[in-house]
């Protein structure tokens, strides 16, 4: 298949593809998916190998958020039945994230609801990242609180802090329809203060939320432009009580799809597979690791994931090995002082004016309500978390 030819090629060489090859992955027929797979997996491999990066979620505070997000359970204003807590002290998030440590994951990231952090909110995560580093020196400890304000940045990377995330989400055409309480530009400055602090910037997309193919190729355009060094795929998990709740718009093959597009377009970053890799992957997880180089390990915020032995098993059963904290996740060239790709120079393609047409419902789409359950253990709690 020539276009899969070329986009080996051009991943191999970290060569844009053009917004037609990316839309043309998208479209690709269930037949011809394996070979999608196998084409994007040759570029996985040679910039990370076979092995797989583990990240391990900690909620330090949840719910109560004064953001109206579509798809978050956390949202104002939303009715799922989820835990809500405010902020668990330094001490508890440590064991919560040691629990995710000794399951063998590099990077711990902490979360919090909110629209962004007060400078007292700071201190404490601050606090929080100096107990985690003070117990486990050698784990990557990435920071999730939301819109930064002047000087944030550079107090958490002062306090310990390697990255920061903070995802795109959809396209920017898009991004009024799921949020109204900020903007698509707020999330892209929030990325970049980030950078300009000296953190590793984290910054993905959520599929499955009725966006279209364009939408989805402008919003990963748009991340190999902010050029994060992490970009997660989550995947929309439908919670009950969420406006989005009744959103099932994905197939395994088409998230199959999603991720080898993402890995042609964003050939040596790290692609994690995030939220809904249970739900919407399903029985297919193992074909995914073929594409992406990180995931999850356990449960996500407010919803729990498969057992983290799973997880582990997994790995071993597809040929795939943890990756260890001695090992560097990025290729050498992605250290360089002059940061980016090196494959372009400050623009991308531009999102033209393709047909914005959302893929229709099939049989095979039916929604899977039973393999969504909240979270009720781990943080916030008094059970043991799942790692």
């Amino acid at each position: 298949m020539d276009l899969l030819n070329t986009l080996v090629d051009k991943g191999l060489r970290r060569e844009l593809p053009t917004r037609d090859e990316a839309l043309a992955v998208l479209a690709t027929s269930d037949d011809e998916l394996l070979d999608v797979v196998a084409a994007a997996g040759k570029v996985r491999r040679q910039w990370f190998g076979r092995r797989v990066k583990l990240n391990y979620l900690v909620n330090l505070k949840s719910g109560l958020c004064p953001e109206d997000c579509s798809y978050c359970s956390q949202r104002l204003g939303s009715k799922a039945e989820i835990l809500k807590y405010t902020w668990i002290k330094p001490d508890e998030a440590e064991k919560a994230a040691a629990a995710g440590v000794a399951g063998g994951a590099k990077r711990v990231c902490l979360v919090a609801s909110g629209r962004g952090p007060t400078d007292r909110d700071v201190d404490r995560v601050s606090k929080t990242i100096e107990a985690i580093k003070g117990q486990h020196g050698d784990v990557e400890v990435c920071a999730c609180l939301g819109l930064l304000s002047e000087g944030q940045a550079e107090r958490l990377k002062s306090a310990g802090a390697d990255a920061y995330n903070h995802n795109l989400n959809t396209s920017e055409a898009t991004y009024g329809d799921i949020t109204t309480t900020h903007t698509y530009a707020d999330r892209v400055e929030t990325v970049q203060q980030a950078q300009a602090a000296g953190l590793s910037a984290c910054s993905g997309l959520i599929a499955g939320m009725g966006e279209t193919d364009a939408d989805l190729v402008d919003v990963v355009f748009s991340l190999r432009e902010l050029d994060p060094d992490s970009v997660p795929v989550n995947f929309l998990i439908p919670m009950e009580g969420t406006p989005l709740a009744k959103d099932w718009h994905l197939t395994p093959q088409r998230c199959l799809r999603i991720l080898a597009m993402v890995r042609f377009v964003c050939p040596d970053v790290e692609v994690r597979l995030a939220g809904g890799r249970e739900v919407h992957l399903r029985s297919m997880q193992p074909l995914a690791l073929n594409l992406v180089n990180s995931i999850f390990l356990g449960d996500y915020l407010t919803s729990e994931g498969q057992a983290g032995q799973t997880d582990l098993d997994m790995i071993a059963d597809a040929g795939f090995e943890v990756e260890g904290a001695e090992t560097k996740t990025l290729p050498e060239h992605r250290a360089e002082p002059s940061g980016g790709c090196g494959s372009h120079e400050g623009g991308c393609a531009p999102c033209g004016d393709a047909p914005r047409t959302v893929p229709e419902p099939s049989e095979a789409q039916a929604a899977r309500t039973d393999l969504v359950a909240v979270r009720r253990r781990g943080a916030g709690t008094d059970l043991a978390p799942n790692a």
